[in-house]
């Protein structure tokens, strides 16, 4: 563990002692070398599950893909970031730099806790860099709008989990994942126990997003610059999956009047978010809308825990964090030199871009789970632990299915095809830049096809 979180925490001295000149080229190199180190923890093995454990600290095949993620998103957003953020003075760019090294800090700490309370901590610890990242360098004068919102609908739902967790620790004597695992499964007999299950679970469904807690998260997409896009996307909606896959096997099954609630929730604002995804007209918007209707696959699939459809929501997270960030990536490229978000107004971008173009199409597909891509894998997979739990969940997932493969379409032909508006004509080329960055985002994508046990948690 270590040795990824103290070359992590080296950064800021690379940041801030860089010469100006290379502080782009060291940050990058430094932050992908990390990545690079990350990968090992996909090839170890225990058989007791946890490995590198101590009594704050630990690894096991949940939390390593996860991980592996995490420190390879970082010198992606980088690269992202570097177009729009170079102009700005000298020790902002330092700023930024280290605030998204920082949230790589937390998010490491929050995936390898081994104790609840630590996780709790470093789970409300991303807050902060993020909504800096959102109120100081986000695109229009909605910013602190976006920040209030994201800040209040986080810290609302997660207050309960403190004192739901305070409550475990006097019951229980500890917060330890590695002993709480072997304790009996709480019965949930009175009001006051499904009080404190929810308790547990809404700071985790507020944040995955459920369908309802979601208005944050559109708001935090659109006013975000792109690393604060790409990070919310790919890892922070993630943080919520994984807390509530690691409350459910501590609370044990839930009965049927706290879970099918949640669970109706999830598959209806599936097709919710979806329908609103088909009348967008911002970019940035139908992607982030799209993001809740995937989660809500993931949020479902979590609550009737199978270990299929727990396997299923693994591989859907870290597929998804690869396709949602790399969308994020192309409205990037695509507003930086249009100057604008609406679809409309970058028609025919494929004539003038064909390698863009290709990109676009590829995400697009990845999105609407293309077989034999790992969104398809997750998504089946959950699909039939549903069915097998219910057979009347088809309808619902069958339509939101539908939808998404709709609107991801809607999504290329509105951006790419059509003719080419006159003030297209003259916009700079893309650069090499950003060719590598759509590369290193949809590679691996690629590669986990070929041996997708990398990332199924508990299964593998």
């Amino acid at each position: 563990m270590l040795k990824i979180l103290v070359p992590t925490l080296m950064l800021f001295p690379t940041i801030w002692l860089s010469n100006p000149k290379w502080l782009w080229v060291n940050t990058t190199a430094q932050s992908l070398m990390i990545a690079m180190f990350s990968l090992t923890w996909l090839t170890l093995y225990s058989e007791t599950g946890w490995l590198f454990s101590s009594p704050y600290m630990a690894i096991d095949p949940l939390s390593a893909p996860l991980l592996v993620l995490t420190c390879w998103l970082l010198p992606l957003m980088i690269l992202a970031s570097q177009n729009h953020i170079r102009p700005e003075p000298l020790n902002r760019q330092r700023t930024y730099i280290s605030l998204l090294a920082s949230l790589q800090a937390f998010l490491i700490m929050a995936f390898g806790a081994s104790d609840i309370i630590m996780f709790y901590i470093m789970f409300e610890a991303t807050l902060i860099p993020t909504l800096i990242i959102i109120t100081r360098w986000g695109n229009q004068n909605e910013r602190l709008n976006a920040g209030i919102y994201f800040l209040f609908y986080t810290l609302a739902g997660s207050l309960p989990l403190l004192v739901a967790l305070l409550i475990l620790q006097q019951d229980t004597g500890t917060l330890s994942m590695l002993i709480l695992q072997y304790l009996e499964p709480y019965t949930f007999n009175s009001y006051g126990n499904k009080f404190w299950w929810m308790a547990c679970l809404i700071a985790f469904l507020v944040k995955t997003p459920l369908y309802g807690t979601h208005l944050w998260l559109p708001k935090a997409h659109v006013e975000a610059p792109i690393a604060g896009s790409m990070i919310l996307a790919a890892i922070l909606l993630k943080l919520g999956g994984y807390g509530l896959m690691r409350m459910t096997i501590v609370l044990g099954p839930p009965t049927e009047d706290t879970a099918y609630p949640f669970i109706i929730l999830a598959m209806w604002g599936m097709i919710m978010t979806g329908s609103t995804c088909l009348r967008q007209t911002d970019l940035k918007s139908l992607i982030a809308y799209s993001s809740v209707s995937h989660m809500g696959l993931v949020t479902a699939g979590i609550l009737i825990q199978t270990p299929w459809s727990f396997t299923g929501a693994i591989v859907l997270m870290i597929a998804h964090g690869l396709v949602s960030s790399a969308l994020f990536c192309l409205a990037n490229t695509t507003y930086e030199r249009t100057h604008s978000r609406t679809m409309i107004l970058a028609r025919g971008l494929q004539m003038i871009f064909p390698l863009a173009a290709t990109w676009w199409f590829i995400a697009n597909l990845a999105n609407l789970a293309l077989p034999p891509l790992p969104n398809l894998l997750g998504e089946l997979m959950i699909m039939s632990a549903m069915f097998n739990w219910s057979p009347w969940t088809m309808i619902l997932m069958g339509a939101s299915t539908l939808i998404t493969v709709i609107y991801s379409l809607y999504v290329f032909l509105m951006s790419q095809r059509g003719p080419i508006a006159p003030h297209t004509l003259n916009l700079p080329p893309t650069h090499t830049r950003e060719h590598l960055l759509m590369m290193m985002h949809l590679l691996p994508l690629i590669l986990l096809i070929t041996k997708p046990e990398l990332m199924w948690g508990w299964c593998y």
